[in-house]
């Protein structure tokens, strides 16, 4: 009996570093248990051109990666998602498509890489966190158990990945 595939989507406003870098990296996992996608609120129409220097140096796959609407993943007609991730905090706090399926959602921020100024070095260093981040959080979340834990277990992990080293959340308040 062959596994199941979850369908994972990374969104991201602009849909050109973060949202990529973990469908890329995530899509490179040796698991044939997950496909992943990524799209974008406000697509910049191209992917960042560091981001895919970084995956490239990283032995990863940017074939096929594009900046895309996340519109095309609500459509009829589109794979159905089990996880939506946000990978930058504009985009978890926007009002997302109605999802088929229900899929479970999470908040994974990470700083936008996009973002940092000259000099080139820091913009580098800025893409490689990026890229070691979303690493990180993928391989704790494709260790879950996910055909046996309850749905609210599974969503407690996800917020804790969520909060990982690198994270642009900001941790609750103590009364």
């Amino acid at each position: 009996m062959s596994e199941r595939v979850y369908n994972v989507l990374f969104l991201c406003t602009g849909n050109s570093a973060r949202s990529i870098i973990g469908e890329a990296v995530m899509n490179h996992l040796d698991d044939k248990r997950f496909r992943a996608f990524s799209a974008g609120s406000h697509p910049k129409g191209a992917v960042n051109p560091m981001a895919l220097e970084m995956l490239d140096k990283a032995g990863i796959s940017t074939a096929g990666l594009r900046s895309k609407s996340w519109e095309e993943f609500a459509a009829p007609d589109a794979p159905t998602m089990d996880f939506i991730f946000t990978v930058c905090d504009d985009a978890a706090g926007e009002t997302c498509p109605i999802w088929p399926g229900h899929p479970m959602t999470a908040h994974w921020g990470i700083s936008d890489p996009a973002s940092v100024p000259p000099p080139e070095f820091k913009q580098r260093a800025a893409f490689e966190d990026a890229l070691r981040f979303m690493r990180n959080r993928i391989t704790a979340f494709a260790s879950l158990p996910h055909a046996s834990i309850d749905r609210l277990a599974l969503k407690a992990s996800l917020k804790t990945i969520g909060a990982m080293e690198g994270s642009t959340s900001k941790p609750a308040s103590v009364a």
